[in-house]
């Protein structure tokens, strides 16, 4: 067997995570109340308007199919790298390290992007109430609060997004229910089924708007060497969260539909846009709830800001210990049992990004969030859409059942591919922008894959030790060494 002198020692972590725990986080990293107030205006405005609730759904069982095969691959190979260890065993490991260096670039920008909206809503809520402060003042302050659980163990992450997540499923669940409570089943329309409206011009629009609002709910399998078992809770967690997110997605934006009125949800969305559910809040419950939404649409920013904090550095983590990137990420606190230098490391990324868009004089949103979300929600897309052609790969020759391992990965893989096609046909509209500099950025994307592949055959070349010892996971429960050995060799 060979040596893997080169690779620094495997560090190992606090096993105290359950599937809870996980499902806490990867809720509150797609944001439900956020999505709802931002993006289900915009989806019902320059989409297909009433027919959104339907794409929601349409969404929720692409990335299903998608979880069946996650599931499937996560069951049998626990391991903190996620996306980049299971492309690794079903698709080799040239393609892992591509998306490895891919995933560190989505989620340290999607982290940042969700960092100007939170800079820019921090500051509008304040305002509003007669504290001016600078946006970079709100995103100081949010920095140190994430800056500090996130070199905490992750443990304390997961209490205070379980608060926060609760907290902003309660508001929503009030205006649903009152709601249900003046127009009965009346305000769940069959029009958004129709259809004429599924398939109305905007359908693309609203499709990938759908698509992009589950974002971070992949990230279980990065918590795999955090949980005390992995083999159950990760697929668990996974599926509960695509059911509860989807369920949460569809069942409000259908009652809006509802309350506005399916010919009128189109335009009161444009008139409204950021405005609508508080609109919808004042005159189903009370301007005392209202404000209450405005400071947890806040709070629920953050929390994905956290939740995203923490998958970033676990990339980041891993793909130091594996020797893809410097060493020295691949530390363990030893008081805290944290990933603390990764954390560090990406705090220290959010601040020069926040400090050269302060410098240039540029808005948090429409130009710091826009186009950090939009290049990161297109490189987690791609990455599923990896993922789930990898499942395929690893079950190719393995046992297992046909729905999980063949059909369902097969789905999710068209629907995924699908959506990263809508991503860069309308990048444009995700990023609210037609800068030149910013609509390119799928380019850079694609680049960085490429420059993935060559360095990963370089390592090959010049560091075969190394290069044999990439994403090498913790032997499963559930089978032999001797089968897991087999399968990190077989997947050069």
């Amino acid at each position: 067997m060979a040596t893997t002198s080169s690779r620094p020692q495997p560090v190992r972590l606090l096993r105290t995570f359950t599937t809870p725990k996980i499902v806490f986080m990867i809720i509150a990293a797609a944001a439900p109340l956020a999505a709802m107030l931002t993006t289900v205006p915009l989806s019902f405005s320059i989409g297909n308007g009433p027919g959104v609730p339907a794409l929601f759904v349409f969404a929720g069982l692409t990335l299903l199919c998608f979880s069946s095969g996650y599931a499937a691959i996560s069951s049998r190979i626990s391991h903190a790298g996620g996306f980049y260890t299971y492309i690794a065993h079903g698709l080799g490991r040239p393609p892992a390290v591509s998306g490895g260096i891919i995933a560190v670039i989505a989620y340290n920008t999607v982290t940042v992007g969700v960092l100007g909206a939170f800079a820019y809503f921090a500051q509008a809520l304040a305002a509003s109430h007669g504290l001016n402060l600078p946006w970079e003042v709100w995103a100081a302050a949010g920095l140190v609060v994430v800056g500090v659980l996130g070199y905490r163990h992750v443990e304390l992450s997961a209490r205070v997004l379980a608060v926060l997540m609760i907290c902003e499923i309660v508001i929503l669940f009030a205006l649903d229910a009152a709601i249900l409570a003046r127009h009965g089943f009346s305000a769940m329309p069959a029009a958004s089924f129709a259809p004429h409206n599924i398939f109305a011009p905007g359908f693309g629009v609203s499709m990938m708007f759908g698509m992009a609002s589950f974002i971070g709910f992949e990230s279980a399998g990065l918590y795999a060497e955090e949980t005390r078992n992995p083999e159950r809770s990760v697929p668990r967690a996974t599926i509960i969260a695509v059911v509860l997110i989807a369920t949460f997605y569809g069942a409000t934006s259908w009652l809006a539909v509802g309350a506005v009125g399916p010919s009128k949800i189109q335009a009161t969305a444009t008139a409204d846009l950021g405005d609508m559910f508080f609109n919808l809040s004042d005159e189903y419950l009370n301007s005392a709830t209202t404000t209450v939404m405005q400071v947890l649409l806040c709070t629920s920013v953050l929390g994905a800001w956290l939740a995203l904090h923490n998958a970033a550095n676990r990339y980041m983590f891993v793909l130091g210990r594996d020797g893809l990137l410097p060493g020295r990420l691949a530390a363990v606190h030893p008081k805290y049992k944290a990933i603390h230098r990764a954390s560090v490391v990406q705090t220290v990324f959010s601040a020069v990004v926040v400090a050269a868009f302060a410098l240039a004089g540029l808005d948090p949103y429409l130009n710091m969030s826009t186009s950090m979300l939009g290049i990161g929600t297109l490189g987690i897309v791609v990455l599923q859409a990896m993922a789930s052609v990898a499942v395929l790969g690893y079950y190719r020759k393995r046992k297992g059942g046909w729905w999980q391992t063949r059909i369902a990965p097969v789905l999710g893989a068209a629907g995924l591919v699908t959506a990263a096609v809508l991503v860069v046909r309308n990048f444009a509209v995700l990023t609210g922008t037609t800068n030149p500099v910013v609509t390119a950025l799928p380019w850079a994307l694609l680049v960085v894959g490429v420059g993935g592949l060559g360095y990963a055959y370089w390592i090959r070349s010049a560091r075969p030790e190394r290069y044999a010892a990439l994403a090498q996971p913790e032997e499963s429960a559930e089978r032999p060494a001797a089968e897991t050995l087999t399968d990190v060799r077989s997947a050069a």
